[in-house]
């Protein structure tokens, strides 16, 4: 049996879609893998009564483990809807001392593979971080100069909602204490992804972007677009098997890249309502209907090219 680490960092507000990319994290696992999941959370929130605490028993090879922060962050720059939970993942080396090497991920994510490889073959000697370059860094002018302004190099941008940690070295160097200083003295628009890329600055590992299949990944993926950081075979491999973030708009919203894939799971998952299932389907038909007929048809193209760039060979 092979153990992999990997933490999640969410509050009470996010435990329905947590329990749907955990189910999609398990479902999808190889035999001989077993997940030691961690989650981190505010001492405000509690999970005590949470669908998430049924999933070892449906499956058996995982074990979930609460991890407080305290109140660390509590004051932090809040930008975008994204509030302070999302600096916990600056903490993980500290507040989970007993692996040198872990995954992190959000939950806004469907896993469609097992990550052993990924996580085995990913060697980090050298490295704090690895994770996935964000492709519109790369070819966004006003993203560009930011990023510039900042001292980075977009080209090695990385997203901070999937990463593989290298725990040790974080806690040798000292680097957990420069992210919570970071974070308490400066307000950026990016919040923990420009810290640690500041902080992290050169001794960050790209990634494939199968490893976090972004709404900017899945749109050069989908269309064929040629981007500095990726090649379309690259592309083409997140857009079939890759790691889905739903960074962007979320799918138990609203109409987004990959709705359909987040629902299935849905379905599949141990917090699954078939009343809110069919409420929820229902008011999007309705909202459908009201939609003038150009809207209609461009999101049934949409769909289709989705379609057929799933099945491509």
């Amino acid at each position: 049996m092979k153990t992999i680490p990997i933490s999640f960092c969410f509050d009470n507000n996010f435990e329905m879609p947590a329990c749907v990319c955990l189910t999609s994290l398990l479902v999808n696992a190889e035999a001989d893998t077993f997940y030691d999941i961690f989650i981190l959370h505010s001492d405000k929130c509690t999970f005590s009564a949470g669908k998430i605490n049924e999933l070892p028993e449906r499956y058996r090879n995982c074990k979930i483990t609460y991890r407080s922060v305290g109140r660390e962050f509590e004051k932090a720059f809040e930008i975008r809807g994204i509030t302070f939970a999302a600096y916990y993942r600056l903490l993980i080396p500290t507040i989970i001392p007993e692996y040198d090497k872990i995954i992190y991920s959000d939950v806004d994510v469907i896993f469609r593979n097992d990550l052993t490889h990924i996580y085995e073959s990913t060697d980090l000697t050298d490295f704090y971080m690895a994770g996935v370059v964000s492709v519109s860094a790369c070819d966004d002018t006003g993203y560009t100069k930011y990023l510039e302004g900042l001292g980075l190099n977009p080209l090695d941008y990385i997203y901070s909602g999937n990463l593989i940690i290298n725990s040790k070295r974080l806690r040798e160097d000292g680097i957990v204490p420069k992210f919570i200083e970071e974070a308490s003295r400066t307000k950026y628009k990016y919040q923990d992804m420009d810290i640690i890329n500041i902080i992290c600055n050169g001794r960050i590992k790209r990634l494939p972007p199968a490893f976090c299949l972004s709404v900017s990944v899945n749109k050069y993926a989908s269309y064929r677009l040629e981007n500095p950081c990726y090649s379309q075979q690259e592309l083409e491999e997140a857009l079939q098997h890759g790691i889905i973030h739903y960074n962007g708009a979320k799918p138990w919203k609203q109409y987004c890249p990959h709705f359909d894939i987040w629902w299935e799971y849905y379905r599949k998952s141990i917090g699954y309502d078939q009343q809110y299932y069919f409420d929820f389907f229902a008011q999007k038909m309705h909202e459908y209907d009201l939609m003038p007929l150009w809207e209609r048809v461009k999101i049934l193209l949409r769909w289709f090219i989705g379609l057929k760039n799933r099945f491509r060979s």
